[in-house]
């Protein structure tokens, strides 16, 4: 038997909901000389339906548009919901791919006063033990070294993956790959430098290997993983010299 496609599933469950709703409403809310008791009663059966209508709401994709209806405002043809009003919860598939809002860019050539005013998107995932945080801003006023000097902060699109201590972040001008601190943190700032400025010595230190075409169109950065040797090869490395 061939599944229900999740429109007509949708649109026959809303339906089932609406009619329960209204008989409640009509039969024990809104009818005078009902028992107060009785009415109570039914009042909190109304309120659970309503909190269905909203997890069935969360399930529809506005397929067949909008309709006005009072204060000038639309409403979906099929759950009813208010066009642009803000979703309190999320609803994902178990399986399958997950979509979560829309992708948003700066809109404005504006310096905003904060950034509070010049925020876009602020928000972030925890996914199957990985973190991704979202940030998207126009530009706004800031401060620096402790309010002595005004500057202006650019307009953004920030992408910040984190796994095992390691950052990847994404912006509008370039990408930042972030690797844990191997021993013990320096003070000091890490240095930077372009490939082409440092010595062949301190490049055969570093695990990176560039992707380039013929063209010598570069393509791609591969860094190797420094990995953490286990304390029991370390004992059995010294135990195998010593013998």
């Amino acid at each position: 038997m061939k599944a229900d496609s999740p429109k007509p599933a949708l649109k026959r469950e809303l339906r089932r909901l609406f009619r329960a709703m209204d008989f409640i409403s009509d039969r024990y809310l809104a009818r005078k000389g009902a028992p107060a008791k009785l009415a109570a009663a039914f009042y909190e059966v109304y309120q659970q339906l309503g909190t269905a209508w909203e997890h069935l709401a969360l399930q529809c994709r506005h397929w067949d548009g909008y309709r006005k209806v009072s204060g000038g405002k639309l409403a979906c043809r099929i759950c009813g919901k208010i066009k642009g009003t803000e979703e309190r919860w999320l609803l994902l598939p178990a399986k399958g791919q997950k979509v979560i809002g829309v992708k948003t860019r700066p809109n404005s050539s504006r310096v905003f006063p904060s950034k509070q005013a010049a925020t876009i998107t602020e928000d972030g995932i925890q996914f199957h033990g990985a973190t991704l945080r979202v940030s998207v801003h126009n530009q706004y006023k800031s401060k620096l070294f402790r309010g002595k000097h005004d500057i202006t902060i650019a307009r953004d699109r920030i992408l910040r993956l984190f796994e095992d201590g390691m950052e990847c972040w994404l912006d509008t001008y370039g990408v930042h790959l972030k690797l844990p601190p191997q021993g013990k943190p320096m003070k000091p700032m890490p240095y930077s430098a372009f490939l082409s400025e440092l010595p062949k010595r301190k490049l055969q230190k570093f695990p990176v290997m560039i992707e380039y075409d013929k063209r010598d169109h570069l393509q791609g950065v591969v860094i190797f993983r420094p990995m953490k040797r286990s304390a029991t090869k370390r004992k059995q490395r010294i135990s195998s010299s010593r013998g």
